[in-house]
């Protein structure tokens, strides 16, 4: 079997940037699954692993473009720290989700200066091209049900992440939050 569109693909993979500083790693944990073609990861990525097989090793450069994206100095701002509800617990490196133009986005807090309080809205690898050394460990055939949702499922919640505690599509969906009421 190869690692075509809708195979579920299982993947152990070292991340490092440009300067071979570590990024991630699936080393010591279990592989990564994804299911194939549905952009559940990088474009780089997902296009280098297009027709590879179970126990293929290789190396990619994926570039910023076809990772995380370029940066947009647009998504940095200063706001008044009277923006946030609990002013006392405004710390750098701390997240939150806002609202903007685009949906709903992920913004870290970079700086904390007085009344201003700096947040960006790219990702924290936007910019940054990625060196990836990967192992293909697996592909399996996917479910219709991961088909229709668009991503894997898998015991005890793989596919969401919760683990089965308190999750939020236990009624009627796979808990992803994406796909509750389908």
């Amino acid at each position: 079997m190869i690692v075509t569109k809708s195979k579920v693909v299982s993947i152990d993979y070292t991340l490092t940037d440009e300067k071979n500083n570590l990024i991630d790693s699936t080393a010591g944990q279990a592989p990564l699954d994804y299911l194939h073609g549905f952009g559940n990861i990088i474009p780089g990525l997902e296009k280098a692993l297009e027709g590879k097989a179970q126990g293929d090793h290789f190396s990619v450069h994926v570039p910023a473009g076809e990772a995380y994206g370029k940066r947009n100095e647009q998504l940095v701002a200063g706001i008044p720290r009277t923006s946030f509800e609990d002013t006392s617990s405004i710390e750098e490196g701390m997240q939150f989700h806002a609202r903007n133009s685009e949906g709903v986005r992920v913004f870290t807090v970079t700086n904390v200066a007085g009344d201003t309080v700096t947040i960006d809205g790219n990702h924290p690898l936007a910019g940054i091209n990625l060196n990836f050394e990967v192992t293909v460990t697996g592909i399996r055939e996917a479910s219709e049900e991961e088909l229709s949702h668009g991503h894997i499922h898998g015991q005890d919640h793989e596919g969401c992440g919760c683990k089965g505690e308190d999750c939020p599509g236990e009624e009627g969906g796979c808990g992803c939050g994406g796909c509750r009421d389908q």
